[in-house]
């Protein structure tokens, strides 16, 4: 993601602190293109320039256009936000799909992330100029987002599909431990816990089989095993310790 081939629109932002906000998110995600349709007359205000923070520089180089249509003339794909459904209102994406759209689309490909009015988002004259519709899945009792919110819902999945999240990996699927190893391990622990009398001599498995459970839902590796070895290990040195000072008198029994 690059601010290249992607562009972020706003018709008619009515309040200066949201259009403060949609730079910091802006950002965030590396985009620093702002495009204004016909916004406020406050949109550099003290207020905007506090809430943009260190973004003030995407605020003072906001394009500013005097209707959608102008804004968006050289733009190759819009992805126009809305969450009012109706008759030509149809064959929504998600943030996630759009964001896929996005990555696919190509370098010389212009692409815009259209957001409406704060009160009343896009109109349907406005969605005629799109040829994406996208949608945030929101609570039917309070679907209407922040712009800011919603701005940031978007970028979040365009920056998965972009060259950003190769900074940041989700954790390795680790490797489990063989069944050998891992009922060498319960059948240690079976007689360590039986030693030190943690288990039921009469039905040992049964508080046994929880360990199963818990042990189970880790997924436990080799290393995991060795350490848990380790432990049982050192509970019979421990124990082996007890023993001969019971038989040498030098604990009570």
């Amino acid at each position: 993601m690059n601010d290249s081939n992607l562009v972020v629109v706003l018709k008619e932002p009515q309040g200066p602190l949201n259009i403060g906000s949609v730079c910091r998110v802006m950002m965030n995600f590396g985009l620093n293109r702002l495009r204004l349709v016909n916004p406020c007359d406050e949109f550099k205000s003290l207020e905007a320039r506090k809430m943009a923070l260190g973004t003030v520089e995407i605020l003072e180089t906001a394009e500013v256009y005097p209707d959608l249509q102008t804004a968006l003339a050289d733009i190759h794909l819009t992805f126009g936000t809305t969450r009012r459904f109706g008759k030509y209102r149809k064959n929504f994406l998600t943030p996630a799909t759009a964001a896929r759209q996005i990555s696919e689309s190509g370098p010389d490909v212009r692409c815009a992330l259209l957001l409406g009015k704060e009160d009343t988002g896009l109109e349907t004259r406005d969605l005629d100029l799109c040829q994406r519709f996208v949608t945030i899945p929101t609570h039917d009792a309070y679907p209407s987002m922040n712009l800011s919110h919603a701005l940031a819902v978007l970028l979040y999945e365009v920056s998965l599909k972009s060259d950003l999240s190769g900074n940041f990996h989700d954790p390795c699927p680790k490797q489990p431990a063989p069944g050998k190893e891992i009922e060498a391990l319960y059948a240690h622990m079976r007689q360590t816990l039986l030693d030190i009398d943690f288990l039921d001599p009469q039905n040992p498995d049964h508080l046994l089989r929880t360990f199963r459970r818990l042990f189970g839902d880790a997924g436990l590796t080799s290393r995991d095993v060795r350490i848990l070895q380790g432990l049982m290990s050192r509970i019979d040195w421990t124990e082996n310790q007890r023993r001969q000072r019971i038989e040498t008198g030098q604990l009570p029994s």
